[in-house]
């Protein structure tokens, strides 16, 4: 039998499968050859659960996120700060995917 990789939203806290999730991921910084970064740590909605970088798993209902986001969960996760628009697009994004 094969093992079902189990991971925790960031919203609720309830350990569920990882396909039952989508991840929140923040790519890897990007830097130059003498170690200056020039862009880094994007945040976006990783649906495929392909994307490089540290991710955070929330569950696909918009009520999850939102407790995530009111409790400072992704930024304390992520170890960065997220801009209210990058919220407002994932929120979006969030949505679209849950009609499919």
């Amino acid at each position: 039998m094969k093992k079902v990789p189990l991971r925790k939203c960031t919203g609720c806290g309830e350990m569920k499968e990882k396909r039952e999730l989508i991840r929140v991921v923040k790519a890897p910084e990007k830097k130059d050859e003498n170690g200056n970064v020039i862009s880094g740590g994007e945040i976006s909605l990783d649906l495929t659960g392909r994307k490089p970088g540290r991710g955070a798993y929330v569950c696909k209902n918009a009520d999850c996120f939102e407790k995530a986001r009111k409790a400072r969960r992704f930024e304390r996760s992520l170890s960065c700060k997220i801009p209210e628009d990058v919220y407002e697009q994932m929120s979006a994004e969030l949505e679209n995917a849950s009609e499919d």
